[in-house]
């Protein structure tokens, strides 16, 4: 599998001081969101396209915004929001 996801911009600074079991909440999440896109473009880096819309997910505790750049095999977390709840 060459898709994958991962933290960017200021998201990876906010996962430092977030709450281990949002993040786990946010990773799953994010593995759905990589198995989908890999099913919907299987000939990823061959894309010509635009990319697709992201969005926003509701996880245990809070939520985040994602982007999805299908040349690049990538579902990036651009924004993660702990309500602390």
């Amino acid at each position: 599998m060459s898709w994958k996801w991962e933290y960017a911009f200021g998201a990876e600074e906010a996962a430092r001081t977030a709450p281990a079991d949002f993040l786990a909440a946010v990773a799953r999440k994010a593995d759905e969101l990589v198995r989908a896109a890999e099913a919907l473009h299987i000939h990823g880096r061959a894309y010509e396209g635009v990319d697709p819309k992201g969005g926003n997910v509701d996880v245990a505790g809070g939520m985040f915004t994602y982007q999805v750049v299908v040349r690049s095999e990538r579902i990036y977390v651009v924004q993660i929001t702990w309500l602390g709840y």
